[in-house]
């Protein structure tokens, strides 16, 4: 059974669909890749399955349970969801074991003594074991992003939704940010990764989906998408990429 299950979702702002007609399936433990130009909807696609918009038709379901009915409790859902957005969003007078411990102590009940336990876990295992008392304007970049999702794990997500999560990082900051991701693939984390890291979303993606104009017009595994796109609008997005780095 898919973990997540999205199906005909339309969102519309002011007259103008953003979304139309989104069909989208994720299993336990994949990891797929939206692509696409800014404003194609990769955004708004994320942010309509942690129920931060609403969708205007159509339904997305979680565990096989429909969580865009009216009577489903849209915190428990983000209770079960993990998001980290292009800005950090940490909170800059507590300190970054602060910021990682307070949902699963505030949100989830989990006693101080263990919530503490699991963030020095992976503020280790990430490489930030001797920031746990820094406030996050101590921190570069990078680091802030990388606690921003630590924080996200911390909750043990059956999702995790990430953002678009390098594209306010300098270039060499990047690196760092990917490698947790790429650690958290490897622990069976399924995600879904709106990116602009054309290079990073062919290593880690088990699926790539295209999107423009709010229409999921290609999906497949990454070496079919980026060697042999079937769509003529996949081939020319990647055409312009390629050429965007070439200049």
């Amino acid at each position: 059974m898919s973990l997540l299950k999205v199906e005909g979702v339309w969102k519309h702002y002011h007259g103008l669909s953003v979304l139309r007609g989104i069909d989208l399936e994720v299993a336990p433990h994949e990891v797929v890749c939206l692509i696409g130009a800014s404003g194609s909807g990769k955004s708004t696609l994320l942010r309509c399955v942690n129920l931060l918009e609403t969708i205007d038709d159509g339904a997305i379901y979680l565990d096989g349970a429909e969580i865009t009915d009216v009577r489903a409790d849209a915190d428990d859902v983000r209770r079960r969801i993990g998001i980290v957005f292009q800005a950090y969003n940490l909170f800059p007078h507590m300190t970054v074991l602060d910021n990682i411990t307070l949902a699963p102590r505030k949100v989830h009940g989990v006693r101080r003594e263990e919530a503490e336990a699991r963030a020095r876990e992976l503020l280790d295992r990430f490489g930030l074991a001797d920031k746990a008392g820094e406030y996050p304007d101590r921190l570069s970049g990078g680091q802030q992003q990388r606690v921003a999702v630590i924080r996200a794990v911390a909750t043990n997500p059956r999702l995790l939704l990430l953002d678009e999560v390098t594209s306010a990082l300098d270039p060499t900051l990047v690196t760092e940010v990917l490698s947790v991701i790429r650690e958290l693939k490897e622990t069976g984390m399924t995600m879904i990764l709106a990116t602009h890291e054309m290079g990073f979303a062919r290593d880690i993606a088990d699926t790539v989906c295209f999107l423009e104009g709010g229409v999921l017009l290609e999906s497949g595994p990454p070496e079919q998408i980026f060697s042999a796109p079937e769509h003529p609008r996949t081939r020319a997005f990647l055409q312009s990429v390629l050429e965007a780095r070439r200049m």
